[in-house]
C-alpha cells in the first residue's frame, strides 16, 4: 500500500488497533522475513504488449490453489462466491509491507507467501479471473496482475503503477475490470487534494529520481479532476444488504493528501453477516467479523469506498 513511513505522530492512534496502525505507518521499514519469496517477473514487451512472462518458476502455492479450484469446480460459482472461495485459501498468510518497492527498477512483483493489503486484493482477483474462465495457467495469472496494477494495464515504469487506490479503481473501471458502486450506495463527496507522495518525497526511495518525482506530480495534478465518493463509517451497515462477497473495500482516511489507507474484500458469513477478509497490518490475512465495526476501530478511517469486480465471463 502507500508508504506511510515517517507520518507525523499528530495522527491519533486507536488503542483498539495500535499494532495495525504502527505496522501500516512503518510500511517502508519492515524487513522481509526469510519465509517470504517475492518473485519478480520479466516481461517481453515486444512479443507481448500486456506483459506475458518470458521466464518464471511457478510457485508451489499457486499450483495448490489452482488444484483446489479445479477439484471444487469453483468456475461454476457466481463470481462473488468464487472470489470469496479463492480469498479463503490465503487465510493465515503473513502480512508483509513494502513488497512492491524493494527493487530499484519497476518489475512485476508476485508473492503468494506474504501480502500487503493491496497485493492481497490484486492476487485474489487475478486468480479468480483465470478460474472463472477455466484458465488455470500461471502466465494468465501474471497478465491479470499486470492489468490490474498498472495504468492502462501496462507495466512501463514506477510511475505507471497505480499508487493512489482511488486512481486504481478509476483506471480499472475504465477497462471494465471493476465498477465503483459507491455513488449508487449513497456515497458522499470526499473533497481531497491527493499529494501525499509528493509532499512526503523522502519516504519514497524511487522519488529520489527527479523524473519519477515529476511524473508523480503530473499524476497528482491529473487526479484533481477525479471526484471521490465515500460511505461514512456510521452508515456502512445501512448498505450491507447491497454488498456482495468479493466487493473491494477501500478505507477512506482523514490524512491530508491521501485517499485510502487499507483495502480488503467483503466477506459474507453463512449467517449473512458482512465482514472483511484482508491482509491485516496486525499480522496476517484474517477475517474481521463486522465490516463497520472494523472500520470504526481504526482511528483515521472515516468510511469506505466500494468497487465491484466484474465477471470476465460476461465478456468484459
Amino acid at each position: 500500500m502507500m508508504k506511510l513511513a515517517r507520518l507525523n505522530l499528530k495522527y491519533r492512534i486507536s488503542k483498539l488497533s495500535l499494532l495495525s496502525i504502527l505496522a501500516f505507518i512503518t510500511l517502508a521499514t519492515i524487513a522481509l522475513p526469510p519465509v517470504i519469496r517475492a518473485q519478480t517477473v520479466p516481461v517481453d514487451r515486444e512479443d507481448s504488449p500486456v506483459g506475458v512472462p518470458v521466464q518464471f518458476a511457478i510457485p508451489e502455492k499457486f499450483d495448490r490453489v489452482m488444484e483446489e479450484a479445479r477439484d471444487r469446480q469453483l468456475n461454476t460459482l457466481a463470481f462473488p462466491e468464487l472470489i470469496q472461495a479463492i480469498a479463503e485459501q490465503f487465510i493465515g498468510t503473513p502480512y508483509v509491507a513494502g513488497l512492491l518497492d524493494r527493487n530499484p527498477t519497476e518489475t512485476l512483483v508476485i508473492s503468494l507467501d506474504g501480502f500487503d493489503c493491496v497485493l492481497f486484493v490484486e492476487t485474489v482477483l487475478a486468480i479468480a479471473r483465470g478460474v472463472a474462465l477455466e484458465d488455470y495457467s500461471y502466465p494468465t495469472f501474471t497478465r491479470n496482475l499486470e492489468r490490474q496494477r498498472y495504468r492502462d494495464g501496462i507495466l512501463d515504469d514506477y510511475c505507471s503503477r497505480l499508487h493512489y487506490f482511488s486512481d486504481w479503481i478509476f483506471d480499472n473501471q475504465n477497462r471494465y475490470l471493476v465498477k465503483n458502486i459507491t455513488p449508487f450506495l449513497g456515497g458522499l463527496p470526499l473533497p481531497k487534494t491527493l499529494n501525499f507522495m509528493s509532499k512526503n518525497r523522502a519516504s519514497y526511495p524511487q522519488l529520489s529520481r527527479d523524473t519519477n518525482y515529476q511524473c508523480i506530480l503530473d499524476v497528482e495534478h491529473h487526479l484533481k479532476q477525479q471526484a471521490i465518493a465515500y460511505i461514512p463509517q456510521d452508515r456502512i451497515r445501512q448498505v450491507y444488504d447491497r454488498l456482495q462477497p468479493g466487493d473491494i473495500i477501500a478505507t477512506a482516511t482523514d490524512i491530508d493528501g491521501l485517499d485510502v489507507t487499507h483495502t480488503g474484500l467483503v466477506y459474507r458469513f453463512e449467517d449473512g453477516a458482512i465482514g472483511l477478509i484482508h491482509a491485516s497490518p496486525a499480522g496476517r490475512v484474517t477475517i474481521s467479523r463486522d465490516l463497520q465495526a472494523y472500520v470504526q476501530s481504526v482511528d483515521g478511517q472515516i468510511g469506505i469506498i466500494v468497487a465491484r469486480p466484474l465477471d470476465p465471463r460476461l465478456g468484459f
